[in-house]
């Protein structure tokens, strides 16, 4: 095998690290969604830091190999439109998925808090907070342009 084989081999390896952690997280959220006692979300968020591992070695994996494809291919080049256009919807996941997981970080941070007071109790309170539209809205941001990305790479338009 060449290097551009394993430089390709090891790009679509981290495409399914990024997207197996977004696929993750739903799991994780659509759990999170269903409860509202704050050791169930605990318990539920103790995969995040995994799932956040899993997206930073999929994410740098896939714009650095991704990059360096397009300067050593003969095919490519880094200016064609379908590699900016991945760039760009790169730098929509990753600032959506951040976003999303501050907004959830809240519904962590208060179940801690919560459970610390020595209550585990149904709460309204964490209820809205796992419930949130906006986090919801920035992971389905997320998503979606991580969806439109791998169609990119499929198709690559314009190549």
């Amino acid at each position: 095998m060449s290097l551009d084989d394993w430089l390709i081999a090891l790009h679509l390896l981290a495409a399914f690290a990024l997207v197996g952690a977004i696929l993750g997280f739903w799991a994780m959220l659509v759990a999170a969604w269903r409860t509202d006692r704050p050791g169930d979300v605990r318990a539920i968020f103790r995969l995040g830091p995994y799932l956040n591992a899993a997206v930073a070695i999929g994410a740098v994996g896939t714009l650095v190999l991704g990059i360096w494809l397009a300067v050593s291919l003969d095919a490519y080049e880094v200016w064609d439109g379908w590699v900016i256009a991945a760039i760009v919807l790169w730098i929509v996941v990753a600032a959506a998925g951040e976003r999303a997981g501050a907004e959830y970080a809240r519904a962590q941070q208060r179940a801690e808090e919560l459970l610390q007071a020595g209550s585990d109790g149904p709460s309204q309170e964490v209820r809205s907070l796992v419930r949130t539209r906006r986090g919801l809205a920035l992971q389905a941001v997320a998503t979606v342009a991580a969806v439109l990305i791998l169609a990119d790479m499929i198709w690559k338009p314009g190549a």
